[in-house]
């Protein structure tokens, strides 16, 4: 498995795993503890969950999944913007914690922006850090005016955006405002939603081209670009493992010219789309 290096030095695969909608049925939990295991052995060691998730299942369906295996993973977790204030962050992440079973977080992202200054969800995140509690902070759904807003200084680690054919707008100023600053990205959605990304004809076809799935060109895709990894979500086994083969494909000219035809790249600044 390829990975990316942090301002930090640590480092984190590319294709990690999602844990949205997970948490929410009882009835599949051994089936979503069972996934995330597989995951790690087959090298996505990133696993991505928020509070929000479930309102808190998720990160307890991930605490399960991690046990007596903590020192191998690399968790990332979010903060409701209406907890990301100089008191609520410190609460919400000590119940994140508990959920999850850790000390830590590897990672810690504000879910998107509320009404508290960025200013101080910093200052939190950065108290967070010098206490142990967390490795690192970051956020998530932030375009480039939100970005140029945190303090002089700040060690964002990350910011977690959606990202695949169908919602490419950040390659006409977030992503290279992230390059160069050597600010990885994450993508969410990945893979679409809904199932409608991996039914387009395109994508069939470069899929066929290379004998793989249309999951795997889709993350081949998003991976293309420099300082970008990926965390869809998967819990059938053979999504898994086509999904951590997917950093070996790699994309010709001709394949990325035929998704160009079907999703169009950027020719202006968009609004930042979420999910």
């Amino acid at each position: 498995m390829r990975s990316l290096r942090l301002y930090d030095g640590g480092e984190v695969p590319l294709i990690g795993q999602g844990t949205w909608h997970m948490g929410e049925r009882s009835a599949e939990r051994a089936r979503d503890v069972a996934a995330l295991r597989l995951g790690i052995e087959l090298g996505m060691t990133l696993i991505d969950t928020a509070e929000m998730y479930g309102e808190g299942g998720a990160e307890e369906v991930v605490g399960e999944a991690i046990r007596n295996r903590r020192e191998r993973v690399f968790i990332v977790s979010k903060v409701y913007p209406h907890n990301a204030s100089r008191h609520g962050i410190p609460q919400a992440c000590e119940r994140s914690l508990r959920r999850l079973g850790c000390d830590y977080l590897d990672l810690y992202l504000l879910h998107w922006r509320g009404e508290y200054p960025l200013a101080e969800t910093v200052e939190a995140f950065e108290r967070l850090q010098a206490a142990g509690r967390i490795r690192r902070w970051g956020v998530s759904n932030l375009d480039v005016a939100d970005l140029q807003e945190l303090p002089d200084g700040a060690a964002c680690a990350t910011n977690q955006v959606l990202y695949n054919p169908q919602a490419r707008g950040i390659e006409f100023d977030l992503l290279p405002w992230c390059q160069a600053r050597s600010m990885p990205v994450m993508a969410y959605c990945p893979l679409g939603q809904g199932g409608a990304l991996l039914r387009h004809p395109a994508l069939l076809e470069v899929a066929r081209r290379h004998g793989v799935q249309p999951g795997q060109v889709a993350l081949a895709w998003a991976l293309r670009q420099p300082g970008v990894l990926v965390i869809p979500k998967a819990v059938e086994p053979a999504h898994l493992r086509a999904n951590a083969s997917a950093g070996e494909l790699r994309l010709t000219g001709e394949d990325l010219a035929l998704i160009d035809s079907a999703f169009a790249p950027p020719r202006r600044q968009q609004p930042l789309q979420m999910v």
